[in-house]
């Protein structure tokens, strides 16, 4: 599996690296904006990156699925399956800010294992392989070793299904406990928390096309990456819970300890 996983990493890349320089172009020139059944936005910046990222991960890696964004899944029942969003954050991309990433995952058996998340207008890419260590540019990186709350820096993202139960309270409880709150979103409050930046990552409402390249970095970086339950993530996942071990482990212990409204 070794070999396997050198190669997907090498594709993974290069992959990144050529959507990067199609998303960067349609920045700089400007792109029309469909909006999805969903209610979400795309653009031809998103599909033809996917097509791209397609393109260069089957013909290094033929023998895995890829579930992609906007042209689905192939087949998921395969042994290795790629997880492919070109571009998370359209939102941000049509309005002009750079809070948006390409995010390629690789999971085997069901258990993410490889991860590179890049966010060129940002300026920042950040990869991992299971039981290597998570990196930033080529350098290593490592979460925070915060362990009490009050010393905790935590970040929310999509939170609007968490506004309707019980857990709203829980978490209004941390945010007065802690030592301080933002909302950077998307892949930017991941990369904080891997480098050592923030303490803790809580969302509620993403799927897992949006995260996966994230939780195997968080978690080569030292870091717990959950659902709101201390779930593993997988193919149904709908929420985040990730951070530092510490504070991880009482965040967890705090939502759990509420009665949820289903």
């Amino acid at each position: 599996m070794t070999d396997i996983l050198d190669k997907a990493l090498a594709a993974a890349r290069d992959a990144a690296g050529a959507a990067a320089e199609i998303i960067q172009h349609y920045w700089r020139a400007g792109v029309d904006v469909i909006v999805k059944g969903d209610d979400t936005p795309v653009t031809v910046a998103d599909r033809e990156a996917e097509m791209a990222i397609r393109a260069i991960l089957a013909k290094a890696l033929p023998e895995a699925g890829i579930y992609g964004e906007e042209y689905g899944a192939d087949d998921t029942s395969r042994e290795y399956l790629w997880l492919v969003d070109p571009l998370d954050g359209t939102k941000s991309f049509v309005r002009r800010t750079p809070f948006f990433s390409t995010q390629i995952a690789l999971m085997h058996r069901g258990e993410l294992v490889l991860g590179v998340s890049s966010a060129p207008v940002y300026g920042e890419r950040m990869w991992a392989v299971r039981g290597r260590g998570a990196f930033l540019d080529g350098d290593p990186v490592r979460v925070a070793s915060t362990a009490t709350m009050r010393e905790a820096s935590i970040s929310t993202g999509n939170v609007k299904t968490l506004t309707t139960d019980a857990r709203w309270d829980a978490l209004g409880a941390m945010i007065r406990d802690s030592n301080r709150i933002r909302g950077y979103g998307d892949f930017c409050h991941y990369h904080l928390l891997a480098r050592g930046g923030l303490d803790l990552v809580i969302e509620s409402d993403l799927n897992i096309l949006d995260i996966a390249a994230l939780a195997v970095i968080v978690r080569e970086a030292g870091g717990v990456f959950t659902d709101l339950d201390g779930a593993a993530p997988g193919l149904d996942t709908r929420s985040v819970l990730a951070g530092t071990p510490a504070i991880h482990a009482e965040a967890l212990a705090r939502f759990t300890g509420v009665t949820i409204a289903r």
